[in-house]
């Protein structure tokens, strides 16, 4: 008998932020195997006796190869199990989501996708702010901040990420935004557009750094690497709350 595999988003890490559905499916799954931003209290909703798989991926860190995670997703299934592929955020966004939907379609495995709370939409109201705004911020765009090999990708779109009227959304940008900020300030971007850097976000530990581009660019550069999750959003951000 084929099993079934529910996509879960965990949403940007505090619990109530799941959506019923999602611990719907946490509760009923015979396998869960989550990343380690999709882990803590979240598992708590996970039934006694499910087997927990952590296959989570972290820059710097020994991570389990992509080819593991589709081949356990596929063998648990296979077998019969209800499968919870826990994913941070939300599953569709930068989380190598079609990797694994192609490798279930290859196997015959029957799947579904339930959405949940970005981290941009948490980082932003953590900080008390809007993602858009009605006369100066009409276009929302997400990026990520680096490609298979950790670098800034070479093919991004600097005339879109340059648009004064939008605002921009960085995922995993820590390390590599002073370079991005260097390729927007020289397309002509002004220097002083606000950043913001949001660790953490949604969770009681939450911190937030302010300044502008360039600003927060240069304290980036010489800041030590940190592991905490990090969201950078740049543009007509508005006042927001006090640091």
């Amino acid at each position: 008998m084929t099993g079934f595999v529910s996509f879960v988003s965990a949403g940007p890490g505090d619990p109530e932020l799941l959506t019923l559905k999602a611990v719907d499916r946490l509760r009923r799954a015979d396998a869960v195997l989550y990343d380690d931003l999709a882990a803590g209290d979240i598992l708590g909703h996970v039934r006694a006796g499910a087997d927990l798989v952590g296959v989570g991926k972290r820059a710097g860190r020994a991570s389990p190869r992509q080819e593991h995670i589709n081949r356990l997703l596929v063998d648990y299934a296979a077998g019969g199990a209800r499968v919870v592929r826990l994913k941070s955020g939300d599953a569709g966004i930068f989380g190598r989501l079609e990797e694994e939907v192609e490798a279930l379609r290859a196997a015959g495995i029957p799947f579904e996708i339930v959405p949940g709370v970005p981290s941009p939409c948490a980082a932003a109201a953590g900080a008390g702010l809007p993602l858009t705004r009605r006369y100066a911020a009409r276009r929302l765009q997400f990026i990520t901040g680096h490609d298979v090999s950790g670098q800034l990708p070479d093919d991004l779109n600097i005339a879109a990420l340059a648009d004064p009227g939008a605002v921009t959304a960085v995922f995993m940008g820590r390390r590599t935004f002073p370079q991005l900020a260097a390729w927007l300030i020289a397309a002509g971007f002004p220097a002083d557009t606000p950043a913001l850097l949001v660790e953490d976000a949604s969770l009681p530990g939450m911190t937030r750094l302010r300044g502008t581009v360039a600003s927060l660019a240069a304290q980036l550069a010489a800041a030590p690497p940190r592991p905490s999750p990090a969201m950078i959003l740049y543009g007509p951000l508005g006042e927001g709350e006090d640091d």
